[in-house]
C-alpha cells in the first residue's frame, strides 16, 4: 500500500462575491459541495487540456479570511444583506430585489492528486495559473489573486514532510467535519435540530461568591456545550424525488431529481494540530440507498448506511 500522498497547494486565493448562503437555513463560510465542485471543474479543465491522467481525489480547505457582506446601523438590532438589484431591466430601473448572502475570503487549497508526474510539475503550475486567471469560478464567487501553486509529498507518519506542509497554511483554520457530534446527541435521543443548535447555543450562568467585606459578588461564566470553534456546514444533498425528467432541465442528458441540503456540524481548526493530512482531506460520498450525495471526511469510519443518514440534518 503506499502511504506517499502527492498534494497540489493553492494558496491564498482571495475570492470576491463568494456564495455565503450555503444552505436555506445557514449563512457565512460556503457550503463544501462549492470548494469540491471548483477543484473538480478544474480537473475538468486539465482533461480538457490534454491531461487525462489528472484525477483530484480530496480537497482540504482552509480559512484565513471571511468578510460577511453585511451592514448593522444605528439601533438596528441584527444584520442585514447588502445586496445590488443587477442588472437593470430594459427602461433602466432596477429590477426585482433578490437577497442573496455573499463573502469576501481568502482560503488555501489542498488537493490530493494523482496521474502527475514529476517531470510534468512546472508545465501544471503555468498551467493552473492560467486556468485560475481565466474568469474560474470558485464557490460563486470571482478569482482576484493567488499565490503560485505548489506540490508537496507527505508520508504517512512523516511529521517533517506534514509540517512543512502545514507551515504554509499558517495563519488559517482548516473546516473538519464533526457529525460525531450529531451521532452523540442523536444517540442520547435529541433529534438533528436540536442537535445541532445544542452545540452552537452559548450557555451562560452566573455563581453567588464571597467577596470583601462579606459583600455578595456574581460571577458570570459564558461556554458552549463542547470546545473548539464549531459552525454548522452544508455537506452535500438529500434526493427528495426519483431520477427522472423536469421540464426545462438544464442537461437534458442527465437525470434530475429535486433536492434538499445537507447540513451537519464542522470545525475550524489550526493545522499545526493536526498528526495526519487525512484530518482535513475531503472527498465525494454517495449513498444511493439513502440518496444521500456529500462531502465527507476521508479519516473518518464508515458507518452504517442508518448511522449515516441519521446524523445529518437534511
Amino acid at each position: 500500500m503506499n502511504n506517499i500522498k502527492r498534494l497540489l497547494l493553492l494558496p491564498h486565493i482571495k475570492v470576491h462575491n463568494a456564495n455565503a448562503l450555503s444552505s436555506p437555513f445557514t449563512i457565512g463560510f460556503p457550503a463544501m459541495t462549492g470548494w469540491l465542485g471548483a477543484v473538480h471543474a478544474l480537473q475538468r479543465k486539465l482533461n480538457v487540456q490534454g491531461y487525462s491522467d489528472i484525477k483530484f481525489n480530496s480537497v482540504a480547505v482552509i480559512n484565513h479570511q471571511c468578510d460577511l457582506q453585511t451592514h448593522k446601523g444605528v439601533d438596528d438590532f441584527v444584520h442585514s444583506i447588502i445586496g445590488t438589484g443587477n442588472p437593470l431591466d430594459k427602461t433602466g430601473a432596477r429590477s426585482a430585489f433578490i437577497e442573496e448572502a455573499r463573502c469576501d475570503l481568502t482560503v488555501s487549497l489542498v488537493i490530493e492528486y494523482m496521474g502527475i508526474e514529476k517531470d510534468d510539475e512546472q508545465v501544471l503550475q503555468e498551467q493552473i495559473t492560467h486556468l485560475l486567471n481565466s474568469n474560474m469560478k470558485m464557490a460563486g464567487g470571482d478569482i482576484l489573486t493567488f499565490k503560485a501553486p505548489l506540490f508537496f509529498k507527505v508520508e504517512n507518519g512523516n511529521t517533517a514532510d506534514l509540517s512543512a506542509l502545514t507551515r504554509k497554511l499558517m495563519p488559517g483554520y482548516a473546516l473538519i467535519e464533526r457529525r460525531d457530534l450529531m451521532t452523540e446527541a442523536m444517540s442520547a435521543g435529541q433529534d438533528a435540530m436540536d442537535a445541532l443548535l445544542d452545540n452552537l447555543v452559548i450557555h451562560h450562568h452566573c455563581e453567588k461568591v464571597a467577596g470583601e467585606m462579606n459583600e455578595e459578588k456574581v460571577i458570570w461564566t459564558s461556554k458552549r456545550k463542547n470546545q473548539g470553534w464549531l459552525v454548522p456546514i452544508a455537506t452535500g444533498f438529500h434526493g427528495l424525488t426519483e431520477l427522472g425528467e423536469a421540464k426545462n432541465q438544464r442537461d437534458p442528458n442527465t437525470p434530475h431529481r429535486f433536492a434538499e441540503s445537507v447540513v451537519t456540524l464542522g470545525e475550524f481548526k489550526m493545522p499545526h494540530s493536526i498528526k495526519s493530512i487525512d484530518e482535513i482531506l475531503w472527498r465525494y460520498q454517495t449513498d444511493q440507498t439513502n440518496n444521500l450525495y456529500l462531502c465527507a471526511q476521508t479519516q473518518k469510519i464508515i458507518l452504517t448506511e442508518q448511522d449515516i443518514e441519521d446524523s445529518y440534518y437534511a
